[in-house]
């Protein structure tokens, strides 16, 4: 299967609920590379790549996200592989 990159911007309440740790563990648990962050508006922001079927996984986890989260919008982006990433990690 080919590999993907995808960059996700998670919008509702996102922030303070460990969004992007438990971002992390998932993409971990995935075998995806990338990195995830808080946004200065709020969303958090993030780039997955790996197999499409992983990063396709991520992304709908996304939609729901942690129990303390409340997603109310999920803009994907389809980006071009680049396989820059060699592991998956919270960016600041």
């Amino acid at each position: 299967m080919a590999n993907v990159r995808k960059r996700v911007v998670i919008s509702g309440m996102v922030q303070g609920v460990f969004f992007r740790a438990h971002t992390r563990e998932m993409a971990w648990s995935l075998g995806l590379t990338g990195w995830v962050r808080n946004r200065p508006d709020g969303a958090v922001e993030a780039v997955f790549e790996g197999e499409e079927s992983a990063v396709e996984e991520m992304v709908q986890w996304c939609r729901s996200g942690p129990s303390l989260a409340s997603i109310s919008n999920v803009d994907v982006i389809s980006e071009k592989y680049t396989g820059e990433f060699d592991s998956f990690r919270i960016a600041y």
